[in-house]
């Protein structure tokens, strides 16, 4: 006879009881297995998921690592995209064929003489074209144009642009026809005066101290007479701001409009146009050499850079 444990399928619903218990519990353990307790998800922001955080990460520190290894490596700045559509910027051309400055240079006394004209070339680029030059020095005579102008008498050391040895001494000859005068400038009006110096090679006993190299002969203003010329650049200051919080200066613009600015810590080259009302790629024109550094482009602080796009 054979005997029942009990009534037909109660084993069967046991052994199922059982697994469904055995998947329940290991269901439960995995979760608790696959995050440890350091592991608490972080929001993300504006996504309302979470985001797995790295125990012992400072993300301050972290920042700081880069910023110091991308200060090492300054890159040419790039416009932002939204620039892409604005006008490039631009200054309309001095005439070619223009004078730009014409006079007769004369020492205090009357030992060196010679006539120039400054003129505008058909690439664009003013030229001093020298003649008539005359000079009783013994040593020979040069000529250049500075910004600021020296005192008869002084030694020269700097020697300007349009730098040119016009003649005179033992080894007298003609003035050369022409010198070109700063290439990366159509408009030389910012130089004032116009400087001759003795080109005496080295000094000798026999030499006057006043006439000895480097010295100044003679100084004389310059009187420009240049043409009116449009720009759509116009930088205005619009105050400093986070980022931007460098000195601004007009250098003696005659409308008060900003010609310079001395980068700050911290500067970047986006605020800084954005402060003077201009794009980057403005600023990139009005400083092709200018360089920054790390992802957002920082700024040299103490480089001055130039707002005024008629003497970029």
């Amino acid at each position: 006879m054979q005997q029942r444990d009990g009534a037909p399928g109660s084993g069967r619903r046991l052994v199922g009881a059982v697994v469904l218990a055995g998947v329940l519990v290991a269901t439960t353990a995995g979760c608790a297995l696959l995050r440890g307790p350091d592991e608490v998800p972080a929001p993300l922001h504006g996504t309302g998921t979470a985001a797995p955080r790295t125990p012992g990460a400072d993300p301050t520190a972290s920042a700081e690592a880069r910023r110091i290894a991308e200060s090492a490596s300054p890159r040419t700045p790039t416009a932002v995209p939204t620039e892409a559509a604005a006008a490039d910027p631009a200054v309309s051309p001095i005439p070619v064929g223009s004078v730009l400055s014409e006079a007769d240079v004369v020492s205090p006394k009357g030992s060196v003489r010679f006539h120039y004209r400054v003129v505008v070339g058909a690439d664009g680029t003013p030229s001093a074209q020298w003649s008539s030059f005359a000079s009783t020095l013994p040593v020979p005579v040069a000529t250049t144009f500075l910004e600021t102008p020296p005192a008869v008498g002084d030694g020269l050391t700097w020697h300007g642009v349009g730098d040119t040895t016009l003649g005179g001494g033992p080894a007298a000859g003609a003035a050369p026809a022409s010198t070109a005068l700063d290439p990366g400038r159509a408009d030389p009006s910012w130089l004032g005066a116009i400087v001759v110096y003795s080109a005496a090679e080295s000094a000798s006993p026999d030499l006057p101290v006043e006439i000895g190299p480097g010295k100044v002969l003679a100084v004389q203003p310059v009187r420009w007479s240049v043409p009116t010329r449009t720009t759509n650049v116009h930088p205005v200051d619009g105050g400093a701001r986070p980022n931007a919080t460098g000195k601004a200066s007009s250098d003696g613009s005659a409308d008060g409009a900003p010609t310079a600015y001395r980068i700050a810590s911290e500067d970047l080259i986006g605020s800084v146009a954005s402060r003077f009302g201009l794009s980057v790629k403005d600023l990139v024109w009005l400083n092709p050499d200018v360089t920054v550094y790390g992802d957002q482009q920082y700024l040299y602080e103490d480089t001055v850079l130039n707002l005024d796009p008629f003497r970029r």
